[in-house]
Protein backbone atom coordinates (compact mmCIF):
# COMPACT_ATOMS: atom_id res chain seq x y z
CA UNK A 1 0.00 0.00 0.00
CA UNK A 2 1.35 3.87 -0.90
CA UNK A 3 1.18 6.10 1.77
CA UNK A 4 -0.90 8.38 0.04
CA UNK A 5 -4.68 8.97 0.69
CA UNK A 6 -4.73 5.99 3.79
CA UNK A 7 -5.64 5.48 7.09
CA UNK A 8 -4.95 2.66 9.88
CA UNK A 9 -7.02 2.13 12.25
CA UNK A 10 -5.39 0.81 15.72
CA UNK A 11 -7.94 -2.01 17.45
CA UNK A 12 -11.48 -3.63 16.75
CA UNK A 13 -13.43 -3.32 19.60
CA UNK A 14 -16.69 -1.72 20.07
CA UNK A 15 -15.23 1.93 18.76
CA UNK A 16 -12.52 0.31 16.34
CA UNK A 17 -15.51 -1.74 14.57
CA UNK A 18 -17.82 1.45 14.12
CA UNK A 19 -14.74 3.23 12.87
CA UNK A 20 -14.28 0.35 9.91
CA UNK A 21 -17.39 0.20 8.98
CA UNK A 22 -17.90 3.73 8.75
CA UNK A 23 -14.60 4.21 6.67
CA UNK A 24 -14.93 1.12 4.74
CA UNK A 25 -18.22 3.37 3.09
CA UNK A 26 -15.91 6.30 2.41
CA UNK A 27 -13.52 4.34 0.51
CA UNK A 28 -16.01 2.01 -1.43
CA UNK A 29 -16.98 5.77 -3.00
CA UNK A 30 -13.03 7.11 -2.42
CA UNK A 31 -10.66 5.70 -5.46
CA UNK A 32 -8.17 7.22 -3.49
CA UNK A 33 -8.81 6.24 -0.22
CA UNK A 34 -7.30 2.53 1.29
CA UNK A 35 -7.79 1.53 4.95
CA UNK A 36 -6.04 -0.82 6.81
CA UNK A 37 -6.59 -2.39 10.86
CA UNK A 38 -3.88 -3.02 13.16
CA UNK A 39 -4.51 -6.30 14.95
CA UNK A 40 -2.75 -8.77 17.29
CA UNK A 41 -2.11 -11.85 15.08
CA UNK A 42 -3.86 -14.18 17.41
CA UNK A 43 -6.97 -12.04 17.13
CA UNK A 44 -6.98 -12.44 13.07
CA UNK A 45 -6.55 -16.52 13.83
CA UNK A 46 -8.70 -16.48 16.75
CA UNK A 47 -11.53 -19.51 17.07
CA UNK A 48 -13.51 -17.52 19.81
CA UNK A 49 -16.94 -16.86 17.58
CA UNK A 50 -16.90 -12.83 17.79
CA UNK A 51 -13.62 -12.05 17.13
CA UNK A 52 -13.85 -14.82 13.84
CA UNK A 53 -17.55 -12.94 13.13
CA UNK A 54 -15.45 -9.31 13.30
CA UNK A 55 -12.43 -10.48 11.28
CA UNK A 56 -15.00 -11.99 8.38
CA UNK A 57 -16.73 -8.63 8.68
CA UNK A 58 -13.51 -6.36 7.81
CA UNK A 59 -12.48 -9.41 5.06
CA UNK A 60 -15.99 -8.66 3.72
CA UNK A 61 -15.49 -4.84 3.99
CA UNK A 62 -11.92 -5.19 1.99
CA UNK A 63 -9.93 -3.71 4.93
CA UNK A 64 -6.48 -4.80 4.46
CA UNK A 65 -5.00 -6.38 7.72
CA UNK A 66 -1.72 -5.37 9.34
CA UNK A 67 -0.37 -7.45 12.16
CA UNK A 68 0.90 -5.78 15.21
CA UNK A 69 0.72 -5.84 19.43
CA UNK A 70 0.51 -2.33 20.62
CA UNK A 71 1.20 -3.36 24.21
CA UNK A 72 4.60 -5.81 23.33
CA UNK A 73 6.47 -3.59 20.29
CA UNK A 74 8.85 -0.96 20.68
CA UNK A 75 8.06 2.66 19.54
CA UNK A 76 10.62 2.25 16.56
CA UNK A 77 8.69 -0.70 15.73
CA UNK A 78 5.17 0.76 15.77
CA UNK A 79 6.82 3.60 13.49
CA UNK A 80 7.49 1.25 11.11
CA UNK A 81 4.39 0.22 10.71
CA UNK A 82 2.90 3.47 10.71
CA UNK A 83 4.90 5.03 8.30
CA UNK A 84 3.47 3.56 5.97
CA UNK A 85 0.13 5.39 6.27
CA UNK A 86 -0.88 8.84 5.97
CA UNK A 87 -3.11 9.10 8.97
CA UNK A 88 -3.68 6.53 11.89
CA UNK A 89 -6.61 6.45 14.12
CA UNK A 90 -6.05 4.97 17.76
CA UNK A 91 -9.10 2.95 19.11
CA UNK A 92 -8.12 0.80 21.75
CA UNK A 93 -8.82 2.44 24.73
CA UNK A 94 -7.19 1.48 27.96
CA UNK A 95 -6.97 -1.88 27.88
CA UNK A 96 -3.48 -1.73 26.68
CA UNK A 97 -2.07 -0.75 30.01
CA UNK A 98 -0.48 2.03 30.96
CA UNK A 99 1.89 3.67 28.79
CA UNK A 100 0.62 2.55 25.78
CA UNK A 101 -0.93 5.77 24.63
CA UNK A 102 2.10 7.35 25.06
CA UNK A 103 3.74 4.67 22.90
CA UNK A 104 1.49 5.06 20.35
CA UNK A 105 1.75 8.82 20.23
CA UNK A 106 5.42 8.64 20.45
CA UNK A 107 5.68 6.28 16.97
CA UNK A 108 3.42 8.37 15.34
CA UNK A 109 5.22 11.16 15.84
CA UNK A 110 8.58 9.50 15.12
CA UNK A 111 6.59 7.43 11.74
CA UNK A 112 6.05 11.35 10.57
CA UNK A 113 1.94 10.20 9.51
CA UNK A 114 0.80 13.43 8.28
CA UNK A 115 -2.42 13.12 10.77
CA UNK A 116 -3.03 11.26 14.14
CA UNK A 117 -5.98 10.71 16.04
CA UNK A 118 -5.69 9.77 19.32
CA UNK A 119 -7.72 7.63 21.66
CA UNK A 120 -9.24 10.75 23.55
CA UNK A 121 -12.91 9.83 22.43
CA UNK A 122 -14.12 10.73 25.98
CA UNK A 123 -13.93 13.48 28.62
CA UNK A 124 -12.13 16.91 28.41
CA UNK A 125 -9.18 15.76 30.44
CA UNK A 126 -7.26 19.55 30.00
CA UNK A 127 -10.48 20.40 32.47
CA UNK A 128 -10.36 18.11 34.06
CA UNK A 129 -6.17 18.67 35.45
CA UNK A 130 -3.71 16.11 36.40
CA UNK A 131 -3.98 14.05 39.86
CA UNK A 132 -7.87 12.86 39.72
CA UNK A 133 -9.29 10.48 40.67
CA UNK A 134 -8.53 8.47 37.46
CA UNK A 135 -4.75 8.34 37.23
CA UNK A 136 -5.16 6.90 34.02
CA UNK A 137 -5.98 10.49 32.64
CA UNK A 138 -2.61 11.85 33.56
CA UNK A 139 -1.49 9.52 30.35
CA UNK A 140 -4.06 11.48 28.50
CA UNK A 141 -2.60 15.17 29.60
CA UNK A 142 1.05 13.47 28.51
CA UNK A 143 -0.01 12.62 24.89
CA UNK A 144 -1.99 16.01 24.40
CA UNK A 145 1.51 17.83 25.15
CA UNK A 146 3.32 15.52 23.04
CA UNK A 147 1.24 16.42 20.07
CA UNK A 148 1.23 20.46 20.89
CA UNK A 149 4.66 20.56 21.65
CA UNK A 150 4.91 19.68 18.01
CA UNK A 151 4.79 20.64 14.07
CA UNK A 152 5.06 18.15 11.82
CA UNK A 153 2.07 15.88 12.76
CA UNK A 154 -1.33 17.67 12.76
CA UNK A 155 -3.69 15.98 15.31
CA UNK A 156 -6.83 15.85 16.66
CA UNK A 157 -9.12 15.03 19.51
CA UNK A 158 -12.23 14.05 19.44
CA UNK A 159 -14.29 14.47 23.00
CA UNK A 160 -17.22 12.86 23.08
CA UNK A 161 -18.25 12.40 26.64
CA UNK A 162 -18.58 8.54 27.70
CA UNK A 163 -20.40 6.18 25.71
CA UNK A 164 -24.06 5.98 26.12
CA UNK A 165 -23.97 2.62 27.02
CA UNK A 166 -22.12 2.42 29.55
CA UNK A 167 -23.99 4.96 31.84
CA UNK A 168 -26.20 1.97 31.75
CA UNK A 169 -23.91 -0.78 32.91
CA UNK A 170 -24.85 -2.58 36.21
CA UNK A 171 -20.91 -2.21 36.78
CA UNK A 172 -20.76 1.25 36.62
CA UNK A 173 -23.53 1.76 39.12
CA UNK A 174 -25.44 4.83 38.00
CA UNK A 175 -28.45 2.60 36.68
CA UNK A 176 -29.61 -0.08 38.68
CA UNK A 177 -32.41 -1.70 36.80
CA UNK A 178 -32.57 -4.99 38.51
CA UNK A 179 -32.95 -2.95 42.00
CA UNK A 180 -35.39 -0.61 40.20
CA UNK A 181 -32.75 2.49 41.44
CA UNK A 182 -30.84 5.41 39.61
CA UNK A 183 -27.88 6.59 41.81
CA UNK A 184 -26.72 10.09 40.86
CA UNK A 185 -22.89 11.52 40.89
CA UNK A 186 -22.25 14.48 42.99
CA UNK A 187 -25.79 15.44 42.58
CA UNK A 188 -28.88 15.49 40.61
CA UNK A 189 -28.28 18.69 38.99
CA UNK A 190 -24.25 17.07 37.45
CA UNK A 191 -24.54 16.50 33.86
CA UNK A 192 -22.84 14.60 31.66
CA UNK A 193 -22.18 13.89 28.32
CA UNK A 194 -22.61 10.60 26.46
CA UNK A 195 -22.55 9.77 22.43
CA UNK A 196 -23.00 6.20 20.98
CA UNK A 197 -20.07 4.44 19.49
CA UNK A 198 -21.98 4.48 16.37
CA UNK A 199 -22.20 8.79 16.18
CA UNK A 200 -18.61 8.96 17.62
CA UNK A 201 -17.39 7.02 14.31
CA UNK A 202 -19.51 8.76 12.34
CA UNK A 203 -18.03 12.26 13.53
CA UNK A 204 -14.96 11.50 13.30
CA UNK A 205 -15.28 10.38 9.77
CA UNK A 206 -16.92 14.34 9.62
CA UNK A 207 -14.55 15.72 11.33
CA UNK A 208 -11.65 14.17 9.31
CA UNK A 209 -12.47 15.06 5.93
CA UNK A 210 -14.27 18.59 6.85
CA UNK A 211 -13.32 21.05 4.54
CA UNK A 212 -11.58 23.60 5.42
CA UNK A 213 -9.64 21.02 7.10
CA UNK A 214 -9.68 20.95 10.66
CA UNK A 215 -6.44 20.30 12.75
CA UNK A 216 -4.59 20.61 15.79
CA UNK A 217 -7.14 21.24 17.98
CA UNK A 218 -9.96 19.54 20.37
CA UNK A 219 -13.51 18.87 18.62
CA UNK A 220 -16.39 18.53 20.54
CA UNK A 221 -19.30 16.37 19.70
CA UNK A 222 -22.02 14.84 21.97
CA UNK A 223 -25.16 12.61 21.50
CA UNK A 224 -26.63 13.88 24.30
CA UNK A 225 -25.98 16.25 27.60
CA UNK A 226 -28.06 15.20 30.62
CA UNK A 227 -28.63 15.66 34.11
CA UNK A 228 -28.92 12.26 36.31
CA UNK A 229 -32.61 13.77 37.00
CA UNK A 230 -33.09 13.53 32.94
CA UNK A 231 -31.58 10.29 33.53
CA UNK A 232 -33.96 8.69 36.09
CA UNK A 233 -36.73 11.02 34.43
CA UNK A 234 -36.13 8.69 31.24
CA UNK A 235 -35.71 5.51 32.50
CA UNK A 236 -39.17 6.07 34.27
CA UNK A 237 -40.97 7.00 30.69
CA UNK A 238 -39.39 4.37 28.62
CA UNK A 239 -40.04 1.76 31.54
CA UNK A 240 -43.25 2.90 32.75
CA UNK A 241 -41.62 2.39 36.22
CA UNK A 242 -40.67 4.50 39.16
CA UNK A 243 -37.40 4.09 40.03
CA UNK A 244 -36.33 4.94 43.66
CA UNK A 245 -33.53 7.54 43.43
CA UNK A 246 -30.39 7.41 45.42
CA UNK A 247 -27.61 10.53 45.56
CA UNK A 248 -24.13 9.70 45.37
CA UNK A 249 -22.03 12.59 47.46
CA UNK A 250 -18.51 13.03 46.51
CA UNK A 251 -17.39 12.13 49.94
CA UNK A 252 -19.84 9.06 49.76
CA UNK A 253 -17.83 7.83 46.57
CA UNK A 254 -14.30 9.28 48.08
CA UNK A 255 -14.90 6.69 50.84
CA UNK A 256 -16.03 3.72 48.62
CA UNK A 257 -12.61 4.35 46.13
CA UNK A 258 -10.77 4.57 49.56
CA UNK A 259 -12.50 0.89 50.45
CA UNK A 260 -11.22 -0.20 46.73
CA UNK A 261 -8.25 2.13 46.03
CA UNK A 262 -7.58 0.07 42.65
CA UNK A 263 -11.25 -0.20 41.67
CA UNK A 264 -10.63 1.51 37.81
CA UNK A 265 -14.94 2.25 38.66
CA UNK A 266 -14.91 3.88 41.60
CA UNK A 267 -11.75 6.29 39.98
CA UNK A 268 -14.24 7.08 37.47
CA UNK A 269 -17.26 7.93 39.59
CA UNK A 270 -15.21 10.34 41.88
CA UNK A 271 -14.39 12.34 38.61
CA UNK A 272 -17.91 11.85 37.25
CA UNK A 273 -18.98 13.37 40.14
CA UNK A 274 -16.86 16.23 40.86
CA UNK A 275 -18.67 17.21 37.56
CA UNK A 276 -15.72 18.50 35.54
CA UNK A 277 -15.06 18.03 31.79
CA UNK A 278 -17.39 15.95 32.29
CA UNK A 279 -19.88 17.56 30.16
CA UNK A 280 -20.75 20.46 27.38
CA UNK A 281 -23.54 22.63 25.91
CA UNK A 282 -24.81 20.74 23.11
CA UNK A 283 -24.39 23.88 21.09
CA UNK A 284 -21.03 23.89 21.14
CA UNK A 285 -20.52 20.39 19.38
CA UNK A 286 -19.50 19.63 15.97
CA UNK A 287 -22.60 17.61 15.14
CA UNK A 288 -25.00 21.13 16.43
CA UNK A 289 -23.10 23.19 14.37
CA UNK A 290 -23.11 20.91 11.21
CA UNK A 291 -26.73 19.76 11.94
CA UNK A 292 -25.73 16.15 11.87
CA UNK A 293 -28.68 13.93 13.29
CA UNK A 294 -27.08 11.91 16.72
CA UNK A 295 -29.02 9.70 18.80
CA UNK A 296 -30.05 11.17 22.13
CA UNK A 297 -30.62 9.55 25.57
CA UNK A 298 -34.23 9.38 25.05
CA UNK A 299 -33.71 7.39 21.59
CA UNK A 300 -31.06 5.23 22.77
CA UNK A 301 -33.31 4.28 25.94
CA UNK A 302 -36.86 3.57 23.82
CA UNK A 303 -34.27 0.91 21.64
CA UNK A 304 -32.30 -0.16 24.02
CA UNK A 305 -33.67 -0.34 27.34
CA UNK A 306 -36.32 -2.47 26.79
CA UNK A 307 -33.85 -5.64 26.37
CA UNK A 308 -32.81 -5.44 29.56
CA UNK A 309 -33.96 -7.00 32.60
CA UNK A 310 -35.70 -5.23 35.02
CA UNK A 311 -37.10 -7.49 37.85
CA UNK A 312 -40.11 -7.10 40.56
Amino acid sequence: MSKGNSILVLGAGELGMAMLRVLARRAALKADLSLAVLLRPSTIASSDPEKSKDVAELRGLDIEFVEGDLAAQTDEELATTFARFNTVISCTGFAGGRGVQRKIARAALAAGVRRYLPWQFGVDYDVIGRDSAQDLFDEQLDVRELLRSQTRTEWIIVSTGMFTSFLFDPAFGVVDLAEHTVNALGSWDNAVTVTTPEDIATLTAEILFAEPRISNQVVYVAGDTVTYRQVADTVDEVLGIKVRRKEWTVPDLIRQWDEKPQDALRKYRVVFAQGRGVAWDMKRTFNAQRNIRVCGLDEWARDNLSFMPVTA
